[in-house]
């Protein structure tokens, strides 16, 4: 980061913020979660962990819109399963794919929520492949706060690579880095960013260290009209 574009943890020279979803809005699937779409894809129960690691070593293409979901999921079946485009099995993977990741945390949701209201322009950057961004730019919390989204398989580049930020400045209205926030619970994805001399934080769970780096009258509370859920 530009050594001469301090920081400002209050927020108060903000013009955007840029946030990740996973991990960061959306929560970890659960253990039952993992199994339940292990066994849907032809894994036995104790098989979990080996679906898991299957499943991420494929899962870059997939994000970035390399590969079909028709594809992504041929390399993960087992016990003579098949999943071609239009069948009841690839329509059922997809929909348990996407119930991993829409559990969302209600105390970001809060402090967000506050941020919008305050004015700062909100922009979701996440590394998704598309089934899965159309039903979060559905989700009545994105489309209530978010003024943009972007997402890996639109736009054919994952995180870290700088052509993520660009895009998502780009989306924000190309606010000054400087003056803009972005927030990842991903390491490498926040020095990627601070090289190109945007703000971070590397988000690690804490809802009250996101409200310290925004506008001084945010707080963490507990919304209770957005949905937790999509």
């Amino acid at each position: 980061m530009n050594a001469s574009r301090p920081t400002t943890p209050g927020g108060a020279d903000l013009d955007a913020l840029i946030c990740d979803y996973n991990l960061v809005i959306g929560e970890d699937p659960s253990s039952s979660q993992w199994t339940g779409i292990a066994e849907l894809a032809g894994w036995q129960p104790h098989e979990s962990r080996a679906f898991q690691q299957a499943f991420w070593e494929r899962r870059a293409a997939y994000d970035e819109g390399a590969i079909s979901t028709v594809t992504f999921w041929s390399g993960l079946l087992r016990s003579g399963r098949t999943a071609p485009a239009g069948s009841t099995l690839l329509t059922d993977l997809t929909s348990a794919d996407i119930d991993l990741w829409t559990t969302t945390d209600p105390a970001v949701l809060g402090v967000l929520s506050q941020a919008h209201a305050a004015g700062l322009r909100l922009v979701l950057l996440s590394n998704a492949p598309k089934p899965l961004a159309n039903v979060l730019d559905d989700s009545d919390w994105c489309v209530t706060l978010f003024t943009r989204t972007v997402f890996s398989a639109r736009i054919g580049v994952n995180k870290p690579d700088g052509r993520a930020f660009e895009a998502a400045l780009e989306a924000a209205g190309w606010p000054q880095p400087w003056k803009t926030l972005f927030v990842d619970d991903r390491l490498e994805n926040v020095e990627a960013a601070e090289r190109l001399g945007l703000q971070t934080l590397h988000y690690t769970g804490d809802p009250a260290a996101l409200a310290r780096r925004l506008p001084r009258t945010l707080a963490v509370t507990r919304p209770t009209v957005l949905a937790t859920n999509t």
